[in-house]
């Protein structure tokens, strides 16, 4: 199984950005890592040796940026606007930087969009701003809510970074094409979350599929389940 690094600076954040590619040609598949997690996790934890046949069958590339959370929700020390701007200039990043670029890896011109736990929170927002670029969605035991990292600070870009809000409003038509999972677990500590943006997107008529796996925890062994499973609804010709 290929890997390659990459290192660049980003003058988008303005720092030097880390990313691992895993595989030689395929569908583009970016994958956010967890809470502030790096862009080696998902390697790691084994998450890329669950998809190492599609992997070595040139169906999939995986792309792992890493994250900016410690810049962006988790860092305390500055002030919920300077966070949230934070995390604005990240999504730009991983729009300019890897997906301008990777999206015409394949006929549609989109790319898939998965993470797990707060790397769901990532692959959902992204997906659902810029579906244009995105043809699948794959969030696993995500969050969409962002409101109780900002202190109760209000500002636009907090709504229009929190799914669970903006998505009653959408209306590109983009959408409604998206083919969207949304994998969970009736133990999942994420399980409520799921719910909530489950209802939004059928109270909108948006074609999605809420998995609820039986009695499992909001950890790696259930993820490895999900991903090759997940990765199987790529239609590759």
């Amino acid at each position: 199984m290929k890997q390659e690094y990459f290192k660049w600076y980003s003058p988008t954040v303005h720092r030097d950005v880390e990313m691992l590619v895993f595989g030689h040609k395929g569908y583009p598949v970016i994958l956010f890592p967890t809470s502030m997690g790096s862009f080696h996790e998902n390697r790691d934890m084994g998450l890329i040796e669950s998809a190492r046949w599609y992997i070595e069958q040139g169906l999939i590339q995986i792309f792992c940026p890493d994250s900016s959370d410690r810049a962006s929700f988790y860092n305390k020390h500055i002030h919920p606007h300077e966070r949230i701007q934070n995390h604005v200039r990240y999504d730009k990043m991983i729009c300019h930087d890897i997906v301008e670029r990777v999206r015409l890896n394949t006929g549609s011109g989109k790319v898939v969009m998965a993470g797990c736990s707060f790397g769901g929170y990532h692959a959902a927002n992204f997906a659902f701003r810029h579906p244009g670029y995105v043809s699948h969605m794959f969030s696993m035991s995500g969050a969409f809510e962002i409101r109780s990292f900002m202190d109760g600070y209000q500002h636009e870009d907090i709504f229009y970074n929190s799914p669970l809000e903006y998505l009653k409003g959408l209306n590109d038509h983009e959408l409604w094409k998206m083919d969207i999972v949304l994998g969970t677990s009736n133990w999942d500590i994420c399980f409520d979350a799921n719910i909530k943006l489950s209802d939004v997107l059928e109270s909108r008529g948006v074609g999605h599929w809420l998995d609820v796996r039986r009695d499992k925890q909001h950890d790696w062994p259930v993820w490895k389940e999900m991903f090759p499973h997940y990765l199987s609804r790529i239609k590759f010709n």
